[in-house]
């Protein structure tokens, strides 16, 4: 079993067993603030901080019957002590958190999150009616207005769903536009309906271009940047040059929407046709805006 869904069980565990959904949110939130290594990392969302990754382990652990989950509520019934199973310092963290919360109710754990972490409110649905005006203009100072116009470029490699939404939100990007020919991965979240769900709850639109992506079939055998550099000399000569109506369809949504991201998986910019698509939409009539790399 991963690690990090014993987390899950181990915090179950420690509150009796049951929590409802929003509280245990939270409550594995707050533990991450207790983790050097975290096991899961969190965005705004509609009710405040949230991990599409425990959301997603918690529905794998009710199909190998370690947990049932109601309308509102993810119970531990595996009898097991995971408690024990973990390291040290997060059974430590794990009584932490029991010792400072257990009391507290769903409301209040909204509320203290809110209130000590007003970035995770940016989102929220429900911030205007658990927080005065002064903590609300604490929230609103995290939102992110920046009004220049920026064509970005973003890989998924080596970050977890969260970790890149929260690249995309703090750099105010307001539109993705997934340049994959194939926009499916083994990586959790980076399907393209799980990334556009993900991306919607965000308040991030999505859009696939997949005529600007690259065969699976070619990417095969890189193993140099000589390799990489080959295959690019072949996507600008023969994809780039026949899909230019696409390209300007790209800068026209840049344009109207003013910080778009083209993305596709690897980290190094250098070993990615993202890099060619931006500089080749950059020599296009009427572009006058900065290319940044996230």
């Amino acid at each position: 079993m991963y690690y990090r869904r014993k987390i899950l069980l181990a915090l179950l565990q420690a509150f009796e067993g049951e929590l409802d959904k929003i509280s245990l949110q939270k409550l594995l939130f707050l533990l991450s603030r207790q983790q050097n290594e975290k096991s899961f990392h969190f965005v705004p969302y509609k009710f405040g901080c949230y991990s599409f990754q425990a959301s997603s382990d918690l529905v794998t652990l009710t199909k190998y019957k370690l947990v049932e989950e109601s309308n509102n509520t993810w119970k531990k019934t595996d009898p097991a002590d995971y408690i024990k199973t973990l390291k040290v310092k997060d059974q430590t963290a794990i009584n932490y958190i029991k010792s400072t919360y257990f009391n507290f109710s769903k409301d209040d754990l909204v509320k203290s999150t809110y209130k000590n972490y007003p970035y995770y409110a940016i989102n929220s649905a429900i911030a205007a009616t658990v927080l005065n005006e002064e903590e609300l203009a604490r929230v609103d100072k995290q939102k992110v207005i920046k009004t220049e116009t920026v064509l970005f470029t973003i890989g998924y490699e080596g970050v977890s769903l969260e970790e890149y939404l929260n690249k995309l939100i703090i750099n105010g990007v307001t539109l993705l536009c997934d340049v994959r020919r194939n926009p499916y991965s083994m990586k959790y979240g980076f399907s393209k309906s799980q990334l556009q769900n993900a991306c919607k709850g965000v308040g991030i639109e999505y859009i696939h271009f997949p005529e600007v992506g690259i065969e699976s079939d070619k990417r095969q055998e890189l193993n140099t940047q000589a390799d990489y550099d080959k295959l690019f000399a072949f996507y600008r000569s023969n994809i780039l040059k026949n899909e230019v109506a696409k390209q300007k369809e790209i800068l026209s949504l840049l344009v109207r929407k003013k910080r778009i991201a083209l993305t596709c998986f690897e980290a190094n910019i250098c070993q990615c046709h993202r890099k060619h698509l931006a500089e080749s939409i950059s020599r296009l009539e009427g572009f006058d805006y900065e290319i940044r790399h996230i």
